[in-house]
């Protein structure tokens, strides 16, 4: 199965849940997004496929976060462009859906 993985290496949740997936034998694409953000676009697509919002998908203990919380979703989708630390990881998407791996458990149901 194919899978793809907004990761942070610095990121104990981001690790083990690429770990889980190469355990599952899952052919995995990392996008290390701190490096090679994703563009509003894709965010936006991965957010409806995961059934959240942008304002769900916001890493809210970044201090950027807190002046978003009442903003649009094209707002806050401009933010994590900007400044990509602002997304939550890792998001992970597989053939069956797309989830953020927190827990990183999360992911398994995606397997």
């Amino acid at each position: 199965m194919k899978a793809t993985i907004l990761h942070n290496p610095r990121c104990s949740k981001s690790r083990e849940a690429l770990a889980l997936l190469t355990q599952a034998g899952a052919d995995v694409t990392v996008i290390e997004y701190l490096k090679t953000p994703p563009t509003a676009g894709e965010l936006a697509r991965l957010y409806a496929r995961a059934g959240l919002s942008p304002r769900e998908g916001l890493r809210k203990a970044e201090t950027e976060a807190k002046e978003l919380l009442n903003a649009d979703d094209a707002t806050i989708l401009a933010a994590m462009v900007a400044n990509p630390i602002l997304i939550e990881r890792p998001l992970v998407e597989t053939p069956n859906g797309v989830v953020i791996g927190r827990p990183p458990e999360a992911v398994q149901g995606l397997l």
